[in-house]
């Protein structure tokens, strides 16, 4: 009886060792509108994904893609963002969506239309 328990501890420490294998975290949106036809949403919170630099955005279902892309030149965010995620608020109007962070921070995004998928897809 002993040998069946601590095989079955063993058993579940092992399924947790590959359940809790590193993966890319996920990226966070919103449930915020994007449709040309809705009101503006503005200030709504959201976690802009900054790990690789600052290249795209996903609101609900919509892809945006920054104006100027920002990174360090090495594929980082620049110095005094956070990594991986920015915390902040959006505002989509259209097919535009600007973030705005407590540190000073703007990116203004322009929709991809059609687009079901990122651009880069960060390491």
């Amino acid at each position: 009886m002993a040998i069946r328990y601590v095989r079955s501890i063993a058993a579940a420490a092992a399924a947790l060792g590959v359940l809790s294998g590193c993966a890319a975290p996920a990226s966070p949106t919103i449930d915020a509108p994007t449709s040309p036809a809705t009101t503006a949403v503005s200030g709504v919170p959201f976690a802009l994904f900054t790990h690789c630099g600052i290249y795209e955005a996903r609101v609900q279902d919509t892809f945006f893609v920054a104006d100027r892309p920002l990174d360090d030149g090495q594929g980082n965010p620049p110095a005094g963002w956070d990594n991986p995620y920015q915390s902040g608020t959006i505002t989509v109007t259209g097919s535009q969506a600007v973030f705005h962070d407590d540190s000073g921070h703007t990116v203004t995004f322009h929709e991809r239309p059609g687009a079901t998928a990122f651009l880069k897809i960060c390491s």
